[in-house]
């Protein structure tokens, strides 16, 4: 007997589609915030109950850690926008064949990834100015993170074949599990065996096998073309090479941002520990507005693969100012809640007066303008959905990463104050974005013209 296609759980082709998008991206929006309570969760241990130099020391190690992180990461985009194209178009083949490479895949970058961020993270934190009485407990923290990577890859690869599906509620169900298991974890290891920083470090990696189990047992258990049957586990080379033309410029992308970050942290580290520790804590709250706003980014990939997949022109447009609109709604309303309640939240991390100070300040600037964010990480990912990788990430790497290191080299070193430092990145924002938006009017019109259609 000949099963019909499995429905997806959200139909991205057909129906109205800010509804469908809302129903994506909320669940999606859940998911990117408990990932981030995970690291929250370490710091709010730490800063309580080990002190300012142990939040100093795992706030220190963000910027290097998504370098790492990110110079793999980026296939997962290439696998999701490879899953939603044949999808879209309803090759059922094909699909098989992306679900399998891409878990594949997954482990091995992970196996490389534990090895190479073991290996540098000492000298790579030196290279960072990371002041001498927070360095080994960094390195520590570092060391024990990376051991559990290919777990961390496995999860990520896995949801990237689930939202290719519209499917964004088992990710929030599995991650909630795993939210509630590091929770318990930071303050068993932290507080009664006072494992300080490695405490929390063995608390993050367990939760994120645990999400990683999970994710893969549903593929397994599921029907239809995504079925994940762990004896067909190999590299298809022709899936290999697409994916690697989406993903690793996709990853270039984010290893450069993550490289100008490092050169902003570098700065921040100039300034002292308290320093450190109120701009960590401030990034961390920014982490939950960029999530929330991101999950349209990850909406406008996915929606813009399945319709381009399907030759649904005609959506694409509509897709890109529902994606835009929301993005900026909702990374507007969060940051300006961020901000007011800013004081509360940061003394969730730290009690010290001048780390709270330190992080208003950074409040202030980038969390107000993280809207613009939204709107320009949505426009990557509508022109990634389409197929085109190298475009915005050679937009993002000249308008934001060059721009960030030309303004460090040029303003920041004439003004040397914090407010100006943190001024690069809405800046930047603004100039990436409507670089961005050019870019998608020119390649829709020239190669998604809009046809009539009967639907």
């Amino acid at each position: 007997m000949i099963k019909k296609r499995e429905k997806a759980p959200i139909d991205m082709v057909h129906g109205p589609l800010l509804p469908n998008i809302i129903r994506f991206a909320i669940p999606l929006m859940l998911t990117g915030v408990l990932q981030l309570l995970f690291n929250a969760c370490d710091m709010i241990v730490v800063g309580q109950f080990a002190g300012s130099e142990p939040l100093a020391a795992v706030g220190s190690t963000t910027s290097l850690t998504n370098l790492l992180v990110n110079a793999f990461m980026g296939l997962s985009v290439g696998v999701n926008v490879l899953a939603a194209h044949s999808l879209g178009s309803g090759d059922r083949e094909w699909t098989e064949k992306v679900v399998h490479t891409a878990v594949t895949m997954s482990l091995i970058c992970g196996a490389i990834l534990a090895v190479l961020g073991v290996s540098v993270c000492r000298l790579c934190l030196v290279a960072m100015d990371t002041p001498p009485e927070v360095l080994d407990l960094a390195v520590l923290y570092m060391r024990i993170f990376f051991c559990g990577m290919p777990v961390v890859m496995l999860y990520n690869f896995g949801a990237a074949l689930l939202r290719a599906q519209g499917n964004t509620k088992q990710p929030l169900i599995y991650l909630s599990i795993a939210g509630v298991i590091n929770v318990a974890l930071n303050l068993v290891l932290v507080i009664v065996f006072h494992l300080s920083v490695a405490g929390v470090a063995i608390a993050t990696i367990v939760s994120q096998a645990i999400s990683a189990v999970l994710v893969l047992r549903f593929l397994s258990r599921q029907d239809g073309p995504c079925k994940l049957t762990f004896q067909k586990l190999r590299l298809d080379f022709s899936v290999v090479k697409k994916t690697f033309q989406i993903g690793i410029p996709a990853s270039f992308n984010s290893i450069m941002f993550s490289f100008s970050n490092i050169q902003i942290q570098s700065a921040i580290n100039s300034f002292g520990a308290s320093a450190m520790a109120g701009s960590a804590a401030a990034a961390n709250l920014e982490g939950f507005i960029y999530l929330s706003a991101n999950s349209l980014h990850q909406a406008a990939i996915n929606f813009t693969g399945q319709n381009a997949g399907a030759g649904r022109n005609e959506r694409i447009p509509k897709v890109t100012a529902a994606c835009c609109s929301v993005s900026a709604l909702v990374a507007f309303f969060i940051g300006t809640a961020v901000y007011l309640f800013g004081e509360s939240l940061l003394g969730l991390y730290t009690e010290t007066a001048s780390d709270v100070a330190f992080g208003m300040t950074r409040l202030q600037i980038i969390a107000l303008t993280y809207f613009l964010c939204g709107i320009m990480d949505t426009m990557v990912g509508v022109l990634r959905g389409m197929g085109y990788a190298m475009v915005p990430t050679i937009i993002s790497v000249v308008g934001v990463c060059g721009f960030r290191i030309l303004w460090l080299v040029t303003i920041f070193a004439w003004y040397p104050t914090v407010e100006v430092l943190f001024l690069s990145y809405p800046v930047s924002w603004v100039l990436t974005g409507l670089a961005q938006f050019v870019s998608y009017v020119f390649i829709r019109r020239k190669y998604f013209p809009v046809q009539k259609s009967s639907a």
